[in-house]
């Protein structure tokens, strides 16, 4: 329950309002409850002509040490005197029309105070939502690196829906339940106060019983998550690597493997759910059990001791029965809370990471880059890679992939990076608009550390285009604006003329405003990529990274994107990653990057003079 609450103290504050709304119309719908089944004593006592009601003479006066005697003998005055003024059957026909009246009243205080959950109930999972995906987009790229992408669109899927289901599903019993008990106990304890007091030497015994079974479905539930995460992760790779599937015709192993994973989270989903679903006939068991003893124990009072007049154990029981079932929906929640606290953890392992991307307590705010960027003695090494939890905490880190950097990049000028895979190019390009932060040294822009710029104002100075345009699912127009506020038409038809671009896009059905598809699904590769430079373009930074953008591209598809490109860098501060040599020929500097070291520099000719690694690499491309 500690847990429980922990998580509405999170997220249902912001609802105030409706929580009080609820709590008040639940106390109303109680309270009503209460008087309305208090008209079946005088409904019984005509029924079966008890003599309770003939020792009722004149109205007494309150007293509140003798307030249930004073309520009965004033009850059964008003009642004898109704049934001598209109006789039996008219009498009995108008508490029935009371008792309605009373329920009718009591239901829609109910119906009142359930509708008013459902704004927390809806906002609290929308909010939930909401934190995720912030999270997700403030989070480093490394820690993306050491999660798999199923796994986090599961979490924020399945989980968030278990949270609705059972947490957030729960919040109208938390709201209403304790309200019914303690008004249904208040009234118990009314009516007698022996048989309230023997009632609850029973109901703890129960009580433990069921919170034990709730216990163990929690630990289940975990599990049965973390499989539901393997199976959507299986998913989202078969979405990713469907024409290696179809190429390798590993169609029936990977259906094998699916199978497997779904079989496994169906077996543990059904020993969860048969806890779940034992919630209904054990509390229906347990729930007989005590009306059974009750019955015994005032059947002995009425019998025996004549404490209690038979209509007045009769409205007991109804009263008791009415608290039942308050109980019942604890126990129903007792089973589906430790559910959705199963889900919520594995949620808050999203929520609760760390961002190590963590901007100065008072940072410095650039709006322009006047000079130059300077790598001063930079080492890097990623965090051990074996899944460390979600967070990926890990104490000890790989070898360094960078070591000891010294670099000096002037304003406008093109500096090159080349190197075999795995030698550390993209890692160092990353270190600029802080992806990462270095482990030693520092880099810097116009003379200050990136760690104390602003990250919004670093990052507004940089353009990127990757070796894969990363497109969304929208027109040619937003993607081309993406991130720029405020773009006019002329200004994105522009930047897609300068990418060369501006042809095929008019080409399409609807022009700029043609959807893309998925990942730019529905355009060639070179057509992405031009995309992509326009949409560097229209940003126009004064800083530009380029990671192998023309290296998965066919030749004509290179000449165009590689003129677009001339075209972009023009007057802009370019760092380049390049596998073909032929397309930084021309650059200011060129950097050969082996093993996270750069071991040689210089203009192309001046390279190709020192026959040492570029010379090498350069013969292997002709």
């Amino acid at each position: 329950m500690k847990e429980f609450l922990s998580v509405l103290r999170r997220f249902v504050p912001r609802y105030r309002k409706y929580l009080v709304m609820s709590v008040g119309f639940n106390v109303l719908s109680a309270v009503l409850n209460i008087f309305s089944f208090a008209a079946l004593i005088p409904i019984l006592q005509i029924l079966f002509q008890t003599s309770d009601a003939a020792t009722a003479t004149s109205v007494m006066a309150w007293d509140w040490g003798h307030a249930q005697e004073v309520l009965m003998n004033n009850m059964n005055y008003y009642v004898n005197s109704m049934i001598a003024k209109w006789g039996q059957t008219t009498t009995l026909l108008l508490i029935g029309v009371f008792l309605a009246v009373m329920t009718a009243l009591k239901t829609g205080a109910y119906f009142l105070a359930a509708v008013s959950v459902l704004p927390i109930r809806t906002g609290v999972v929308r909010d939930m939502r909401n934190q995720i995906y912030q999270k997700i987009t403030s989070l480093p790229l490394g820690f993306f690196s050491e999660e798999r992408k199923g796994d986090i669109i599961a979490r924020m899927s399945g989980d968030v829906d278990e949270v609705e289901h059972s947490i957030m599903a729960s919040l109208e019993m938390l709201f209403k339940n304790p309200i019914l008990i303690v008004s249904y106990f208040a009234a118990l304890l009314f009516i007698s106060w022996e048989l309230t007091l023997f009632t609850l030497a029973i109901v703890p015994i129960m009580g433990w019983f069921m919170g034990w079974v709730g216990r163990k479905l929690k630990a289940q539930s975990i599990k049965a998550q973390a499989l539901w995460s393997d199976t959507m992760s299986q998913v989202e790779e078969t979405l990713g690597g469907l024409r290696i599937i179809k190429a390798f015709i590993a169609e029936e192993k990977m259906n094998k493997r699916f199978d497997a994973v779904n079989s496994a989270y169906r077996t543990n989903l059904m020993r969860v759910l048969s806890r779940q679903v034992l919630a209904h006939p054990m509390s229906e068991f347990l729930g007989t059990i005590l009306i059974v003893i009750v019955l015994w124990f005032g059947g002995v009072l009425v019998l025996n001791n004549h404490t209690l007049s038979g209509p007045i154990f009769i409205y007991y029981m109804v009263m008791l029965y009415s608290i039942i079932n308050p109980l019942k929906d604890f126990s129903k929640a007792g089973y589906s809370i430790p559910k959705g606290l199963a889900s919520m953890e594995r949620i808050d392992k999203i929520l609760m990471a760390e961002n190590t991307i963590k901007e100065a307590e008072h940072p410095k705010h650039i709006e322009s880059f006047e000079h130059e960027i300077e790598f001063r003695h930079v080492s890097f090494a990623y965090k051990e890679t074996g899944r460390q939890g979600v967070q990926g905490v890990a104490g000890q880190y790989q070898d360094y992939v960078l070591k000891d950097i010294n670099l000096v990049i002037p304003k406008g000028k093109t500096v090159a990076i080349v190197g075999q895979s795995g030698s550390g190019k993209s890692t160092l390009v990353d270190l600029i608009p802080r992806y990462y932060d270095v482990m030693e040294g520092e880099v810097l822009i116009d003379g200050i550390n990136v760690k104390e710029l602003g990250i919004h104002d670093l990052r507004q100075l940089i353009g990127n285009v990757n070796q894969e345009a990363i497109l969304f699912n929208d027109s040619f127009r937003n993607n081309i604006a993406f991130g720029v506020e405020h773009a006019t038409q002329e200004q994105i038809e522009e930047a897609a003329k300068i990418a060369n671009a501006y042809e095929f896009i008019m080409q399409s059905e609807q022009g700029f405003d043609t959807n893309i598809g998925d990942r730019g699904g529905r355009l060639s590769g070179g057509q992405r990529q031009r995309v992509s430079i326009a949409r560097a373009i229209l940003k126009n930074p004064p800083i530009l990274i380029l990671d192998e953008a023309t290296s998965a591209l066919d030749t004509e598809s290179e000449r165009l994107v590689q003129d677009a490109l001339e075209r972009l860098m023009k007057t802009r501060t370019t760092v380049a990653i390049a596998h073909r040599l032929s397309t930084i020929k021309h650059a200011d500097e060129i950097l050969v990057l082996h093993e996270g070291e750069i071991v040689e520099r210089g203009s192309h000719e001046e390279l190709l003079a020192k026959d040492g690694y570029y010379k090498k690499l350069h013969e292997m491309q002709k």
